[in-house]
């Protein structure tokens, strides 16, 4: 166990270390974020008296934008660069690759995200900072990280990967963007904890499935 989390780590530090020396993805997904909340600045003018009642579904609107965006390169890059195969012919168990990619894109997701809130603050005039909020983005993009990773691995070995991306993650994500906006807006909200717990529990039944049924099948679907 302790030689697999090793590996896990070693390919998720590598990726990180690859990433603060290149900033393509994490650049690439706030850049996007940041011209899809000017867009809704100018797109939803009249919306802005009542914020409320738009910044939590936004908000996911975004993250998951420009996630799909980061999702997309994190296989890419290293399939362009004749890599993923040199990672493929490593003594590692396909699962840790897996499970480190996901934990990599988990961990930019995050970086863009809380860089995205304090932008919705400020322009939107309107505070999305409460704590509450911290399981509802931690379990949502947990949940898009494990998705989104499967199905980039699935994606790189095909000629249109990037609109094959897309298409096969977002009818599968859907259930949790929704609960997320919706547990979103009710913390924004001050609602008790009680209004909430049925989407939590939706998106924790999504984070185990789509953590264990990858971890099981990745083998198969990284092949070419």
């Amino acid at each position: 166990m302790k030689s697999y989390l090793y590996k896990v780590w070693a390919i998720f530090s590598k990726d990180v270390r690859t990433e603060l020396r290149t900033k393509e993805i994490l650049s690439a997904m706030a850049v996007f974020s940041l011209l899809m909340v000017l867009v809704f600045i100018f797109a939803l003018p009249g919306k802005l008296q009542e914020p409320q009642d738009v910044v939590p579904g936004l908000l996911w609107i975004a993250f998951t934008f420009a996630g799909v965006l980061g999702l997309n390169r994190s296989f890419i890059i290293e399939k362009d660069r004749g890599s993923l195969e040199g990672l493929l012919l490593a003594p590692v168990d396909r699962s840790a690759i897996f499970l480190a990619k996901m934990l990599g894109n988990f961990a930019f997701i995050t970086i863009v995200e809380l860089l995205t809130l304090p932008l919705f603050s400020l322009l939107f005039n309107y505070s999305v900072f409460n704590l509450g909020l911290l399981p509802v983005l931690l379990m949502g993009t947990l949940g898009f990280a494990e998705i989104g990773t499967i199905f980039a691995a699935m994606a790189v070995n095909t000629r249109a990967r990037e609109v094959l991306l897309p298409v096969l993650f977002f009818p599968v994500m859907l259930p949790v963007i929704i609960a997320a906006a919706q547990a979103t807006s009710a913390v924004l909200a001050n609602r008790p904890f009680g209004e909430i717990s049925g989407q939590l529990q939706l998106i924790g039944i999504f984070d185990l499935v789509f953590l264990i049924v990858p971890l099981l099948l990745f083998e198969l679907v990284i092949e070419e």
